[in-house]
């Protein structure tokens, strides 16, 4: 590539996401990993696409909301560019209700969910002898089942965004430092929410450990599960992935251990269908906490020309659509759509 408009460090979601859209707008981007795309947080098997609970409504949850509705149309042209399919389903969710409180709390976010989501997705209360696929136990017998929430496979959706940065004319340099060229924008996750928070003289954010597993047990396009702390997400190549921990203190970034195996013992116990399903892969990886829990994106302080898109945490695959399209534009036209609560003076 004779001349690089762009350089993105790191091919994670964040990163792929922005060259993307950087390169749909005709801008010459170059994706620089050390690894491969989805090697750190973005690689979890658990590929969860969840909202917020529809009440106490906030620009967070809005801009969540937005995401999730223009995932289908998204992932779907992603497929489209790069030939891969990317496992990506709105499936639904299940939640199950405890008691009278929280069925009573149930059918009010149902009456919000009405409102705030436009009616482009509900938020039921149903019995649970009406749920299909992996029904959670649930001591009131009813189950809050959300239409909004999806699944994807996170390493295919990685996969198949670096292929279609190249289908864009763009290119992704696996296995490589460098070199830095025009704007810059970093995506790096809990390594790099490191450097910036060194950089800056201020703690602005760090890294939270999560250990999930991949089990052999074909359930069919059914909707998630999130009960008793765990997600339960059962994907098109016949698995179902359970996950996960949140680890402020850890040894071992990529290790696994017997608080993977609690997860997987709650998610048989949440679904007893699967007690008998085999544990192919555990997995463990770190994923990027923002001082604020939100997402920082914005201008690097003190280095014109350099920006940062990073803290996805938990919800960052889910927001790809979005930040891809706020970063696009920031880099390259200047314009600034970016939510308060989501700059990266926000951590500061």
């Amino acid at each position: 590539m004779a001349r690089v408009d762009v350089t993105v460090m790191g091919a994670g979601v964040f990163g792929l996401s922005s060259a993307y859209a950087c390169a749909r707008r005709g801008a010459r981007v170059r994706v620089v990993e050390w690894s491969h795309p989805g090697a750190g947080a973005s690689g979890t098997p658990v590929g969860a696409l969840s909202p917020h609970v529809p009440e106490q409504w906030n620009p967070k949850k809005q801009f969540q909301f937005e995401s999730l509705i223009a995932s289908a149309a998204f992932w779907a042209e992603i497929e489209a560019e790069s030939g891969r399919s990317t496992g990506y389903g709105r499936v639904g969710r299940y939640q199950p209700i405890a008691g009278e409180k929280a069925l009573a709390r149930a059918r009010d976010r149902a009456l919000e969910a009405g409102t705030l989501w436009q009616g482009q997705a509900s938020w039921q209360v149903i019995r649970a002898d009406e749920a299909r696929g992996l029904v959670p136990e649930t001591p009131s017998g009813w189950l809050v089942h959300d239409t909004l929430s999806a699944r994807i496979a996170p390493r295919d959706a990685c996969a198949a965004l670096a292929e279609a940065v190249r289908a864009q004319g763009g290119e992704v340099s696996c296995g490589a430092e460098g070199p830095l060229e025009g704007r810059v924008i970093w995506a790096t996750g809990y390594p790099g929410l490191a450097e910036l928070s060194a950089d800056l003289g201020h703690q602005v954010g760090s890294g939270v450990k999560g250990q999930a597993a991949i089990l052999a047990h074909d359930a069919g396009a059914v909707p998630q599960v999130y009960a008793d702390g765990v997600l339960i997400v059962s994907h098109a190549d016949g698995t179902v992935a359970v996950g996960s921990t949140s680890e402020r203190e850890f040894d071992d970034p990529y290790g696994t251990d017997a608080r993977l195996d609690a997860v997987i013992d709650r998610a048989r116990a949440v679904c007893p269908a699967l007690a008998g399903a085999e544990v192919i892969e555990r997995w463990a990886g770190v994923r990027p906490r923002a001082r604020t829990i939100a997402p920082m994106l914005g201008g690097w302080p003190g280095r014109p020309g350099h920006f940062v898109a990073n803290g996805g945490f938990k919800i960052g695959i889910g927001l790809a659509p979005k930040v891809g399209e706020l970063m696009a534009a920031l880099v390259l036209e200047g314009r600034d759509d970016i939510p308060e609560g989501f700059r990266v003076e926000a951590s500061l």
